[in-house]
């Protein structure tokens, strides 16, 4: 259950018109500070931020899963829809049901069993997947996967958004970023 101060922030996010990977931000960082103060390990900093995203959901945010193309996604409903109407035209008819078929039941708890046996594996992990080495890294390596026209117009955004204090904050970072990596 996410704590009220992360479900309010990104509900600020959300009012002030920012994008549901935003409003998610808050459950990830949550996430992470759980993993940093001990409450639980994880994996790797990827499998981290994945519990927040997924925190993030069930609270309501609307994260788009990535990972199947918009063609695969539209393919695959195709066939299962296919593939329902050969079913249910193949059984016999019989009086209809007050059960609904196919749909998923709302108010289902999850499973007891469930539940406790993914805490206690997660609270056999490691905590350096929250480490700032190791997000880091995560941050880098999904930065590399995009383009760089769309890591330019990101950036361009951010310029734009972020006001002239904040542009003049991020200068003097770049700054010293810049003087420490000088060899």
């Amino acid at each position: 259950m996410p704590e009220k101060s992360t479900v309010k922030r990104a509900r600020r996010a959300k009012s002030e018109g920012k994008s549901p990977s935003t409003q998610a931000g808050a459950f990830v960082h949550e996430e992470i500070e759980h993993v940093r103060k001990g409450k639980h390990g994880a994996k790797s900093a990827k499998q981290a931020i994945a519990i927040g995203l997924s925190k993030a959901r069930r609270a309501g945010v609307a994260v788009p899963k990535k990972g199947a193309s918009a063609k695969k996604r539209t393919s695959a409903k195709k066939k299962t829809a296919a593939s329902s109407t050969k079913r249910t035209s193949a059984k016999k008819k019989t009086a209809p049901s007050t059960k609904r078929t196919g749909a998923r039941k709302k108010t289902a708890a999850p499973s007891k069993k469930r539940s406790t046996a993914s805490r206690s594996a997660l609270k056999r992990e490691g905590h350096s997947a929250a480490s700032h080495r190791a997000l880091s890294k995560q941050a880098h390596s999904a930065a590399r996967k995009r383009s760089a026209a769309s890591r330019s117009t990101a950036a361009k955004k951010a310029a734009r958004t972020k006001g002239s204090a904040g542009r003049s904050a991020a200068a003097r970072k770049a700054a010293r970023t810049r003087a420490r990596h000088k060899t």
